[in-house]
């Protein structure tokens, strides 16, 4: 069991950390590039410093991996792994899909993550051995079994203009499934998976932040993770499929063709 006092601070840093970017949502000023399409807002900043300061406030010896200021490097068994604006582009655009997703690490091991979506004010929970839950409420897969009968969910990499590889995936899984969609927020899809809202998850060029929380939510739920292969999955590893568990191979079979 994971002390109380950890939880509360990691509860108290996701809504702090929301209430920033709803504060600013709608009324983004400044926006960065990173890259040709990849951006970054004061939000995602302000939001990652005031999520770090709880954190640093109550575990001062802790690691921190976050989106916008990196690997800390402390040698602490625990380790926070932040992406304080999940669905930045979306946010940027005043579209409302994204959020806020908070993992911890023990010793290279997942044992608790929080995704929170401020717009709706719907906190997904997962803690290691204890289950997945929404609003305190517990929540499983689906119980679909045909990829037919499936709704999928995926993302582009932000260089998809050089990259069209996910672009082949997506048609073929769009013939396959009974829809596809792409909401914009990975951390976000994997929480709708382990909801049994999407039957089915699949991405590449992804960062731990933004799978670690949801990876923990989808097992904790009854689903299934791997790689492009059927290989075990890291949120260290660029690439993930997250699943029901039962139409698991079929979504292999279509990343194999």
């Amino acid at each position: 069991m994971i002390e109380e006092k950890l939880k509360r601070v990691a509860l108290k840093a996701v809504k702090e950390g929301g209430s920033i970017l709803m504060q600013h949502f709608g009324k983004v000023k400044s926006i960065d590039y990173k890259g040709e399409i990849n951006l970054v807002t004061e939000a995602d900043r302000q939001s990652e410093q005031r999520i770090i300061s709880i954190i640093k406030d109550k575990y001062p010896d802790h690691r921190i991996l976050a989106e916008e200021t990196g690997d800390s490097g402390e040698s602490s068994p625990f380790k926070w792994i932040i992406d304080p604006l999940d669905g930045t582009t979306n946010y940027a655009h005043t579209y409302p899909c994204f959020c806020v997703s908070l993992a911890i690490e023990h010793e290279g091991e997942l044992i608790y993550g929080i995704v929170y979506d401020p717009v709706r004010k719907e906190l997904f929970i997962a803690e290691k051995g204890e289950g997945s839950y929404l609003n305190g409420k517990m929540i499983k897969v689906s119980p679909t079994d045909e990829l037919n009968h499936s709704l999928l969910c995926t993302g582009f990499p932000y260089d998809v203009r050089d990259d069209e590889s996910n672009i082949v995936n997506f048609r073929n899984f769009l013939v396959k499934s009974q829809a596809v969609r792409r909401d914009g927020s990975a951390a976000l899809d994997l929480c709708y998976v382990a909801a049994g809202r999407f039957d089915g998850f699949w991405e590449q060029k992804l960062f731990p932040w933004d799978i670690a929380a949801g990876s923990l939510l989808i097992t904790e739920a009854g689903g299934k993770l791997s790689n492009f292969n059927g290989e075990k999955s890291s949120i260290y590893a660029a690439e993930i499929v997250a699943s029901n568990g039962i139409i698991h191979h079929q979504m292999m079979d279509v990343l194999k063709t």
